[in-house]
C-alpha cells in the first residue's frame, strides 16, 4: 500500500515505512534491508572497520534517511574511537524529521541513536554531532555544492537514486570532482555496478572493482584513488 505525502523529498510511502521517491521513482534504501545494506555497501565497501580512526573524513552523495550516517555511527561507537569522526553529506531535496523519523521506524537499532539528527532536521540545523561523529549536511545541488566544499574525504558513500533515473549525479563532471576532493589513497563505495559509472570513476582516477552486491544483487562497485 502506498499513502501521498508532501514534503520537500516528494515521498509516497511503501508498507508505510519505506520512503520512494516520486521525484526519482526510485526507493530510499533496500527492501530487503536497509541497515544491513549500509553495511554491506558502505562500511564495509570502504573498509571501515578496519580503516576508521579519529580525524577519519567521510563524504556522501545523497544523505536520503540519514541511515549510511546513523550506521557509521553506530560503528565508531563498538570500535570506542577515542576521538571524532567527519561525515559530511551533499543533499538536494532533504527530508523532514517527521520523516525520517518514520523511515527509520523500520529499523529500531537506528532509530535508537538517531535522535539528534531527528533533533536537527527538526530545527533545521545542518551541522550537529551523532555519536562520534561530527556531521554536516550541505543542503543544494552536488553539482553546484561539492566544487565549492573546501574539505576531503577518506572514504565516499555514493548513493544517490539509481543512475538510471537521477544521472545527474553520477556525471563524469561530478565524478571529477569527487576525486579532487578525495584524501591521498581515499576510497569510494556504491550499490551500484554500471558500466557508465565505473568508466567516469575510473577516469576521475580511481582503480575501481566490482564486488558482490547486497541481498542477492549481483554486483557493487567500490575503488581507491590512483
Amino acid at each position: 500500500m502506498t499513502s501521498p505525502d508532501q514534503s520537500l523529498a516528494a515521498l509516497t510511502w511503501r508498507d508505510d515505512t519505506t520512503p520512494v521517491s516520486t521525484r526519482f521513482d526510485d526507493p530510499y534504501f533496500s527492501l530487503a534491508g536497509g541497515l544491513d545494506e549500509a553495511r554491506h555497501v558502505f562500511l564495509a565497501g570502504n573498509d571501515l572497520p578496519e580503516r576508521l580512526h579519529p580525524g577519519f573524513a567521510v563524504a556522501e552523495l545523497g544523505f536520503g534517511t540519514g541511515l549510511n550516517l546513523i550506521a557509521l555511527s553506530l560503528l565508531a561507537g563498538q570500535l570506542a574511537l577515542p576521538g571524532p569522526v567527519s561525515f559530511t553529506s551533499f543533499e538536494a531535496y532533504p527530508m523532514s524529521a517527521d520523516e525520517a523519523r518514520r523511515a527509520l521506524s523500520a529499523f529500531p537499532e537506528a532509530l535508537s541513536a538517531a535522535e539528534p539528527l531527528l533533533q536537527a532536521l527538526s530545527e533545521g540545523t545542518t551541522r550537529f554531532t551523532l555519536g562520534r561523529i561530527e556531521a554536516e549536511i550541505v543542503r543544494g545541488d552536488a553539482r553546484e555544492t561539492l566544487p565549492r566544499w573546501s574539505g576531503a574525504a577518506d572514504a565516499w558513500f555514493l548513493d544517490g537514486f539509481s543512475p538510471a533515473k537521477n544521472p545527474e549525479l553520477w556525471e563524469p563532471g561530478l565524478m571529477a570532482e569527487l576525486a579532487r576532493h578525495t584524501r591521498p589513497g581515499g576510497s569510494f563505495a556504491t550499490y551500484s555496478a554500471a558500466g557508465a559509472i565505473r568508466r567516469a570513476l575510473d577516469a576521475a582516477g580511481f582503480d575501481v572493482t566490482r564486488t558482490p552486491g547486497f541481498a542477492g544483487k549481483r554486483h557493487m562497485s567500490r575503488g581507491s584513488l590512483k
